[in-house]
């Protein structure tokens, strides 16, 4: 099959003709003939074929091709994958400022981009991948928990405001089918938060987290997240005790990365306690930092981890 473009700029595909293409068991091409245009399609292909792309062409091309293009765009198929971490925000961007024209908005900002995908879902999301910036809002969260309640898969903001992060336990109630869980950051609210998705989400497996790993932050882990099986903490600072609590306790853990963490070395004690997992990845971590501080100490244990 191929695919003949007469596109007159970037965001009308509407004369895209598919063509069907004769070989002979020689490979030797025998005749071409012109098929169907894309926007007669049924309208369950063309879904197929959009839930495939990404948010830049379902919200400021696909919709604007032809008729039938917009009515498929509609279907809350289409958005069960929403990666915002794909999309370039800076005001000025290509994506933004075709945000604003296409909707008549004055500016562009992020909450107005929000709510126009997750009505577009109509609750069909399943995988939530906020931007990094502090761009998000905390309507924009309460928004995601009260629209997305089939969520599996969620990856936070990083630079939210210390309120905010207090409050993110709050809304884990909303998303009691979650099963992994990314956090650029640890937030301040680590601990509740913990424990509340141990009390309202039974099937969470999967966390990834980075930041100043404490003896809580491990018995936490061990104790409330029982069906735990992927855990990243690269890039945090990680003592071999904390380690022990961790892999000793966690005792549904298959995958375990640690890699570029600071506190601990993998030695052959280490690599030992980590025997029973099907991966553990420790590649460069190491005890001591770049300037051969000994971070192992206590009194290095206090504040935030920057890496």
């Amino acid at each position: 099959m191929a695919a003949q473009s007469c596109t007159a700029n970037n965001f009308h595909l509407s004369s895209i003709i598919i063509t069907t293409v004769s070989i002979d068991p020689k490979g030797r091409r025998l005749a071409m003939e012109e098929g169907r245009r894309w926007e007669e399609m049924p309208t369950d292909c063309l879904v197929s074929i959009f839930l495939r792309l990404g948010l830049d062409d379902l919200t400021i091309s696909v919709p604007f091709v032809c008729k039938s293009w917009a009515q498929a765009s509609l279907d809350p198929g289409c958005w069960r994958v929403v990666d915002f971490r794909t999309l370039d925000l800076m005001p000025w961007s290509r994506f933004c400022k075709g945000f604003v024209s296409r909707y008549s908005l004055r500016s562009f900002s992020f909450s107005p981009l929000m709510e126009f995908v997750v009505d577009r879902a109509r609750g069909s999301v399943t995988e939530l991948v906020f931007p990094s910036s502090s761009s998000v809002s905390w309507r924009d969260l309460v928004s995601a928990s009260v629209k997305c309640p089939g969520l599996k898969r969620l990856a936070l903001p990083d630079r939210l405001t210390l309120e905010d992060e207090l409050r993110i336990p709050e809304l884990v109630g909303g998303w009691r089918n979650l099963d992994e869980l990314e956090l650029e950051s640890k937030p301040s609210s680590f601990l509740a938060l913990v424990a509340r998705i141990g009390n309202d989400c039974r099937r969470f497996t999967r966390l990834r987290v980075s930041g100043l790993i404490t003896p809580e932050d491990a018995c936490v882990m061990v104790n409330c997240l029982p069906e735990l099986k992927c855990l990243d903490l690269s890039k945090s600072y990680l003592t071999k005790t904390e380690l022990g609590v961790i892999v000793n306790g966690c005792k549904s853990l298959e995958r375990l990365a640690v890699k570029d963490c600071l506190g601990f070395e993998a030695d052959e004690e280490v690599v030992s306690m980590a025997s029973n997992l099907k991966v553990f990845d420790h590649q460069g971590s190491k005890l001591l930092d770049d300037y051969g501080y000994e971070t192992d100490e206590p009194e290095h244990q206090t504040g935030i981890f920057c890496w």
